[in-house]
Order: C-alpha cells, then structure tokens, then sequence
C-alpha cells in the first residue's frame, strides 16, 4: 500500500518540478531583455546562451560525485533557492560580469537540481511500483506555462526584470524549502565499514558493494538511452528556438500567429504527460515510447510538408503530443536499469550520467536547424530532427523492465494503490 510518507514525498517533489518550470521558463522567454539591460551584442549572445547548459551538464557530473556522501533530497533542497536567487541575480545586475556570474550560478545549480529531481522521482516511482515519472514533467510544464504567462505580464507591464522577478523569488524559495521537509530518498547502498552484525566481514562486504555501486555504471550500458535523450532534446530545442520564425516565414503567418505553435506544443507536452502515467500503466513503458515516437515524427513530417500556417500547427501539435513522453521514460527507464544491473546505488549515477546529454540535446538542436536551414531550406531541416527522433524506436526494447520484477511486461501488480 502506498503511504502517507509517500505521497508527501511525491507532492512535494511535484512542486519542485513546477518550481523548476517557472524560473526556466522565466530566463528563457526574458532573453531579449536580458540582452538590452547589459547591452549584450548579437555576437556575444550565444556565448552566454550556450555557458549555461555547458555549466549545467558541469553541474549534473558534480552531482552525481555528491550524492555518493549526500542524499539527493540534499542536494535539491538546497540547489533549488540558489536557482531562484541566481534568476533575480539575472535581472539585478548592470554590469557584463554580474549577469555572467549570476548566468554561470544559475547554470551550475540547475544541473544539480534536474540530476537530483529526476533521481528522486525514479526512485519515488521505485517505490510506488508503478508509472508516475511523467506526472513530475507535467508539473514542470504547468510551471512552464505559468512562468511564460507571467513573463508576458511583466513584459507588458514595462516592469525592470529585477521588479518582475522579486515577487515570484520571494514567493516560491520559502514555499520550494517548505516542502523539502517532506522529500523521499530511495534505497541507498551500505556505507563503508558498517559493521552492526558484529563480523568485520559485513564491513568488508559493505566496502565492496558500495564501491562497485560506485562505479558499476558504465557508458556502454546507457548509450542507447543517451542516445535517446539527445535526439529528443533536438527535437524540443526545434520547436523552443524554430517553431516561431518557421511559421512566419516559411508557412507565411502573421507575427502574432507565430507566436501560437509554441504555446500548443506547451499545453500538448502537459497533456500528454498527465495522462502518460495511465498510458504506462495501462499498455507498458515501451508500447507509449513508441507511439510518442512515431507521434513526434509524424509532427515534424506535417511541419515539414505544410502547405499553410495551420496545418503548421498541426504538426507542432502532435510533436508535443510524442516528444512529451520520451524525455520522462528515459530518465526512468535508466535509474531502472542501473538498479537492476547493479543495485539501487548506481540508479543515482545513471540519471546524472543521462542528465548531460539533455544539455547536449539543446546546445546542438537550435544551431542544427539553422545551419542545415541557410544551406538547404528549413522545410528541410524540419526533415532531420525527425529522423534523429525515430531512431527512439531502434532502441525502445531498453525501456522495457526485467521479466523477471515485472511479469507481464506492464506494471507490478498492487492489492491496494492509493496515491
């Protein structure tokens, strides 16, 4: 039966991830004024664009050294506010070197802060027995959604970022450290040199199995997923940095119509993963990877082939419909793997290992397009994310469980879940 310990332990980790959705979601939809506050030119700024997801996929590989001596509800507790002060550092400062510090912080932080989410979420899921990583990145898409809205307010409003930005800082760092109190750690291995049986031999074993948990995930084990996480983050990246430009000037929309496909591929990624959940109870994790899948790149085919402005949309719609899957599964599907392979100790290592190409993902996709779009056309590079994407389905046998924990190829059966 799941407890009240762990239903606290998944509420609050929701909030986190809708946290984590509105102060990204905040930076990112701010960056023109972010550019004309400290005079960024158009030459330096994908300098400082592209220092952040480096310095996160810095951060996701110091995390996962961390959580070797530290729970990952430590780490999250605490990279969370430094996520939400590094934003305001953004908007207050007025000279070069102070928003590339508070940039550089706020990339470190938010490394170690979506390592440490997801090992907590897969872990959650471990215990649950069930499907309920894709309701975390539904929260995190909500914030999304909320921190673009209110983006769009202060924008309107002519408020300084500085202005925009305080209250929600103020608001949510004491709400996000509130509701630490109530964050769940998985299974951790034995700490070296316990001994409580009373035969130094149990120390010794302790030693071992650590040490192995330590080190048993090896790059060979999650290059498929790796893989996976890159191809779906260039696909996300397509859409985040190409969606608007593509309608207006390839499909002939108008400057306000353009702005629409993003805000569908954002409602579609939170309806899709608030019901992925169901989806993988229902039919099993590899059977809704595929069908994202095949939806994502059907999406890009439509995108690619449009003959107007709202049959555009139409595929947008359906690349959120499929990508929204992807990204969730690989996260569990990995922290599962290493665990199974090697132990609950090593799922921690495989989430932070997988968590860089998720930066990698997004540093290659938006130049990815525009490069392949100024030398061939940008139907055509709509083309090549598609074929990145189905390459999900060379590999969808790794999202399936062991037979041998999960019989039938779906979910554990439960007599009781609640929660």
């Amino acid at each position: 039966m799941t407890t009240a310990r762990l239903r606290y332990g998944r509420a609050s980790l929701a909030v986190s991830f809708f946290v984590q959705g509105v102060a990204f979601a905040l930076l990112v939809t701010r960056i023109p004024a972010i550019q004309n506050r400290y005079g960024i030119s158009d030459g330096l700024l994908p300098a400082f664009l592209a220092a952040v997801p480096i310095l996160a996929g810095v951060g996701s590989v110091a995390t996962e050294h961390l959580v070797r001596r530290v729970r990952p509800s430590r780490v999250l507790r605490w990279s969370q506010p430094v996520v939400l002060l590094s934003l305001l550092g953004v908007g207050a400062g007025r000279e070069l070197w102070q928003v590339a510090v508070a940039l550089g912080v706020f990339g470190l932080a938010v490394g170690a802060l979506d390592a440490s989410m997801n090992m907590l979420g897969v872990s959650l899921q471990r215990m649950y027995g069930r499907s309920i990583m894709l309701g975390f990145h539904a929260a995190f898409s909500l914030g999304g959604i909320v921190g673009a809205s209110l983006a769009w307010v202060g924008a309107g409003s002519g408020l300084p970022l500085w202005v925009s930005y305080l209250p929600v800082v103020v608001v949510l760092a004491p709400g996000v450290l509130a509701a630490s109190r109530w964050f769940v750690d998985g299974e951790r291995p034995a700490r070296t040199g316990d001994t409580r049986s009373g035969d130094t031999r149990s120390g010794d074993t302790a030693k071992a199995g650590a040490a192995r948990q330590g080190r048993a995930v090896s790059f060979k084990l999650l290059l498929p997923l790796c893989l996976v996480m890159t191809f779906a983050y260039i696909g996300d990246s397509t859409v985040s940095n190409w969606s608007a430009k593509y309608l207006q000037d390839v499909l002939g929309g108008s400057e306000q119509l353009a702005t629409v496909p993003y805000n569908i591929y954002m409602v579609t990624t939170l309806i899709g993963r608030a019901v992925g959940d169901l989806g993988v109870r229902r039919f099993g994790a590899v059977a809704v990877v595929r069908a994202g899948t095949v939806l994502a790149a059907l999406g890009f085919a439509v995108v690619a082939g449009a003959p107007g402005a709202w049959v555009g949309m139409l595929g947008f719609t359906l690349l959120g419909l499929g990508l929204c899957v992807i990204v969730p599964q690989t996260f569990a599907a990995a922290g599962r793997l290493a665990a199974e392979k090697h132990g609950p100790g090593a799922s921690d290592a495989a989430i932070a290992r997988l968590n860089v190409f998720n930066y990698l993902g997004f540093l290659v996709g938006s130049p990815l397009v525009g490069v392949i779009g100024d030398l061939w056309s940008y139907r055509g590079a709509m083309l090549v994310p598609m074929v990145l994407v189905l390459v999900t389905l060379r590999y969808a046998h790794s999202f399936a469980p062991e037979p041998d924990r999960y019989g039938d190829g779906h979910e554990r059966p439960r007599t009781a879940d609640v929660g």
